[in-house]
């Protein structure tokens, strides 16, 4: 049986293909997006009638290969990934991820998982290795097989709201830059309560926000679950807010430093481990519920292994928890290719001053170093921004805390004083790569970190990221103008 065969005949699957035919019944769906995520974290997909869901959840729809690297060539006009020879990947509908539209009801999305094609002579039918939501999905099964624990995670998604000037381009922030002021965000009230009432209706529990200290920068929160439903709800968040910006005129922009001189927009990653617990049903309030209960379902209870241990230490993480601190930090050089995946990445890093941490050290409420303890049971990575892919990450950080574990490594004693007045008094500490072409080289050098992107998928990766730093190596820009153009004689 073919990997392909195997998940169409999953237990369960042909009762959860009904019941997605039972919801499109009920809502009045004639519309559906089928919908996979490329290498950037972008959304690609095919849109179907919904009178064709149970052919398509059985037989899949096709496209070409390298949609999973955005149809995108390189500087020398050679398609990343997969050249026009290719083959067709099969897109097999994961109908526990369908749910309605909020912004036009006629139409649902469903997330897919990517396969290699029937007719194909090596490894027909195989997982597509490119389809970085699918091994996300696989990694995390395999951690749970052999660890017996569950990776939850939440993140802090910033971005920002700009105004569009006749152009169509950016026009500055829709607000002031000024920070966790209430009437900054009640300017932004219109736009985020769309966002709300839109992600509440897509199976998001959106817990808290605040205007943050960037021109028109947004924070909202939703709540933290398994690794592989975060991922699909920042995919989700991201797609409402391109509604939203639709509908408003103006432009919900995920570019991590498009000023210099305030804030950039981080997407803070906080990670635990748990053993035990359940998946709960949440309807958020929404009648009929307009989606699977795989959309609204979250993992509740179990223990959770980055708690302290009373009798080691009332305040540290629990040895579990230290060994995934140090896994990370053990391998932060590479994991910065993934969490700051940008060219543009980097002048959040640079921008000294706005606290993106550029030091792999770990502390409790130290907003300067990599990770930081910013609640009992949990930790939040730092150094990733607004424009990573949560599939990518959330994998990586997997095989980063398994290695740990394995290697049952230390992370030493943690850093309470401000890294740079740790540094000043000798402490020798690891510096974060300050550029993508010296984080894409780390990457290439961490064996462990690569194994989160197999076979294909990292090939594709490698060879996108290094054409966007030879594109910007080669980019001649105003600050070249301003500062060589009257240099000599």
């Amino acid at each position: 049986m073919t990997d392909l065969e195997a998940h169409v005949a999953r237990e369960g699957r042909d009762e959860l293909v009904r019941q997605v035919r039972a919801k499109i019944d009920e809502l009045g769906i004639t519309f559906v997006y089928y919908q996979f995520v490329s290498v950037t974290g972008r959304i690609v997909g095919k849109g179907v009638p919904a009178d064709h869901w149970e052919q398509i959840a059985e037989r899949g729809f096709q496209l070409v290969y390298g949609s999973t690297a955005n149809l995108y060539t390189d500087r020398a006009g050679s398609y990343i990934g997969y050249g026009p020879e290719a083959s067709e990947l099969i897109g097999i509908p994961d109908p526990e991820t369908f749910v309605q539209l909020p912004w036009d009801k006629r139409v649902a999305r469903v997330f897919c998982t990517c396969f290699r094609n029937r007719e194909e002579r090596v490894n027909p039918g195989g997982h597509l290795t490119s389809d970085c939501r699918g091994n996300l999905r696989i990694m995390h099964n395999e951690f749970q097989n052999k660890r017996g624990m569950q990776m939850r995670c939440g993140v802090e998604p910033e971005m920002m709201w700009l105004k569009r000037g006749e152009d169509g381009k950016p026009n500055g922030g829709v607000t002031k830059p000024n920070c966790y002021h209430i009437d900054q965000f009640e300017e932004l009230r219109p736009i985020f309560m769309r966002v709300i009432e839109y992600c509440l209706a897509m199976g998001m529990d959106m817990i808290q926000g605040d205007h943050e200290d960037a021109p028109g920068q947004l924070e909202l929160n939703f709540l933290f679950d398994d690794a592989l439903r975060t991922a699909d709800r920042l995919t989700t968040y991201r797609q409402v807010c391109a509604q939203v910006a639709r509908e408003f005129g103006v432009i919900a922009c995920f570019m991590t430093k498009p000023f210099v001189g305030v804030s950039a927009s981080g997407c803070h990653y906080n990670v635990s481990l748990w053993r035990g617990g359940e998946d709960q049903l949440n309807e958020l309030h929404q009648s009929p519920l307009p989606g699977m209960d795989g959309v609204f379902s979250f993992a509740k209870g179990g223990e959770n292994l980055f708690m302290p241990d009373p009798a080691i230490d009332e305040r540290k993480p629990g040895p579990i928890g230290l060994n995934c601190i140090a896994g990370v930090m053990d391998h932060i050089r590479a994991l910065t290719a993934i969490g700051s995946s940008t060219v543009n990445s980097y002048r959040r890093l640079w921008d000294t001053g706005f606290w993106a941490p550029v030091f792999a050290d770990w502390g409790y409420q130290n907003r300067t170093c990599g990770l930081r303890i910013s609640a009992p049971g949990r930790f939040e990575y730092r150094s990733v921004d607004s424009m990573m892919n949560p599939y990518l990450l959330g994998a990586s950080v997997l095989k980063a805390f398994d290695d740990g574990i394995d290697r049952n490594l230390d992370p030493g004693e943690p850093e309470e004083r401000n890294i740079y007045e740790a540094m000043e008094a000798g402490k020798d500490v690891k510096r974060l790569p300050m550029t993508l072409g010296e984080a894409l080289d780390a990457l290439a050098a961490d064996e462990t970190i690569k194994s989160a992107m197999p076979d294909e998928m990292y090939k594709v990766y490698d060879h996108y990221k290094r054409d966007e730093w030879a594109r910007f190596n080669a980019t001649v820009t105003e600050w070249d103008l301003d500062t060589y153009m009257d240099c000599l004689p």
